[in-house]
């Protein structure tokens, strides 16, 4: 499937205070137009992580049983925001390679149809959420004090309303990407991070909401964002992909068929993981409040380290998307390797700097001594292991997934999350008694084994066969 180099795609965007102009040619991404695409994405993972901490710093105020509420709900919100996202990625799967064959129309089209199931999807859940929400926190996690229960359901409330918009900024948001614009969801996510603090403020602590008004801001700041992007989408019909037409609502199942050919895949792996990633949670339940503790510390500490890996695999699948669709494929192979090593290099920067500064970085959350320890050793342990593995385990499976080869990756990451990550996790912690690094030593041992079969199925080349559009 040999073909000539595509001429660049002329913009087609008109700039307006969030809107920029961008021009992509999709088998030929230089390294300033990947640096363009690169930064805002992680940037804007960045700002999506100080979203939620800033909203359990500010409604601190009211109480514990407030902190502990609103945690309860975003374990659960989590997994609702994964299907968001599962089901986008389809429609950027699909958008992207329609955009590598030069059929701008098909793009919006796919655009248009993601736009319906997901909001489609996100209604229902949301009915469901409203009905059995406090079903749901105590069937999760059993019996609650009634005032962290009340914080639950009112916090939920407020959460659950808010799904459809969550759902339409999901979804505008992979389609600029898929047009190589990572811009403007970054700074959509910035306009939605200095409205959340300022609603925060008025709600919780002038107007003294306590939970609700931190609830109230997280559903606005929601709606503002989805009619914002879906607003500069509908308006410009001269856009590559735009909405034009979206309230003549017509379903095309073949369309609808191709994005769920992706998304429900990537829907189900990232479930398992999550899933699988609060059971595992228990381990350190049984060691005692210096696990839990040095636990939360470590895992926010990586969170906050995975956000640019998470940006570069985001834009892989656009890259990989466009070359594939075009049928490049020896492009969506340069491409890949090129963005592995800006990742690996990334991701070596960050965890030396961590490695070096643990101990100030750990000071800053007051742990105790036996805590404090624990937490060295996890982010030692983490910092090793990630730094060799983690790239090729979360950001290479994008690429085959822009392929279409989702169920490959799913069965994958399904196999080595329980099979090598939770049951090697239990019987390292107790049967070999190794306490509660034994999560950390297992974690380690899913990264190499994911990395394992990503990388010898890209080598094998199985991924071309694959059939999206």
């Amino acid at each position: 499937m040999n073909q000539k180099p595509l001429a660049p795609i002329e913009p087609a965007v008109r700039s307006s205070p969030i809107d920029t102009p961008v021009t992509f040619t999709p088998v030929d991404w230089n390294n300033k137009r990947l640096f363009t695409l690169f930064w805002p994405l992680i940037i804007e993972q960045l700002l999506v992580v100080m979203i939620g901490i800033v909203d359990m710093v500010m409604v601190s105020s009211v109480g514990e049983h407030a902190v502990s509420g609103i945690s309860l709900v975003e374990t659960i919100n989590f997994l609702i925001i994964t299907a968001f996202n599962a089901i986008a990625t389809g429609g950027s799967v699909v958008a992207s390679q329609y955009l590598g064959r030069r059929e701008e129309k098909k793009a919006s089209g796919s655009a248009r149809q993601l736009v319906y199931i997901s909001l489609i999807i996100s209604i229902a859940l949301m009915i469901i959420t409203l009905i059995t929400k406090r079903i749901m926190l105590k069937s999760i996690f059993g019996n609650i004090a009634d005032d962290v229960m009340n914080a639950a359901d009112t916090y939920f409330l407020f959460i659950a309303l808010s799904y459809p918009f969550l759902a339409l900024y999901t979804t505008a948001a992979a389609m600029f990407r898929s047009m190589g614009n990572s811009k403007v969801p970054m700074r959509a996510v910035i306009i939605l991070n200095i409205f959340n603090i300022g609603a925060n403020a008025l709600l919780i602590y002038g107007l003294k909401l306590g939970v609700a008004g931190a609830a109230i801001s997280t559903f606005a700041g929601r709606f503002l964002t989805a009619v914002l992007l879906i607003y500069l989408l509908v308006k410009d019909k001269t856009r590559i992909i735009n909405l034009s037409g979206l309230f003549k609502i017509k379903l095309d199942k073949e369309m609808i068929k191709r994005i769920l050919n992706i998304g429900i895949p990537s829907g189900l792996e990232s479930s398992m993981f999550q899933i699988g990633k609060i059971l595992i949670t228990r381990i350190f339940t049984a060691f005692g409040t210096a696990a839990i503790a040095a636990n939360a510390v470590g895992a926010t500490i990586n969170s906050i380290a995975f956000m640019p890996g998470s940006g570069f695999g985001m834009g892989l699948l656009i890259v990989a998307g466009q070359c594939i669709g075009a049928g490049d494929y020896s492009a969506a192979k340069r491409y890949t390797k090129k963005i592995m090593i800006l990742s690996y290099l990334t991701y070596l920067f960050i965890n030396i700097n961590i490695f070096i500064f643990m101990k100030p970085i750990i000071s800053i959350f007051n742990l105790s001594a036996e805590a404090g320890e624990l937490c060295i050793l996890f982010l030692r342990v983490h910092c090793v292991t990630s730094t060799l593995f983690w790239c090729p385990s979360f950001v290479l499976p994008n690429a085959l997934k822009a392929a279409g080869d989702a169920k490959y990756v799913m069965i994958v990451a399904g196999c080595t999350m329980w099979i090598i990550r939770v049951c090697l996790a239990f019987l390292l912690a107790f049967t070999f008694g190794l306490g509660p690094v034994a999560v950390y030593l297992a974690m380690g041992a899913d990264f190499l084994f994911r990395g394992i079969f990503f990388t010898k199925r890209w080598l094998s080349n199985k991924w071309k066969e694959k059939k999206v559009i």
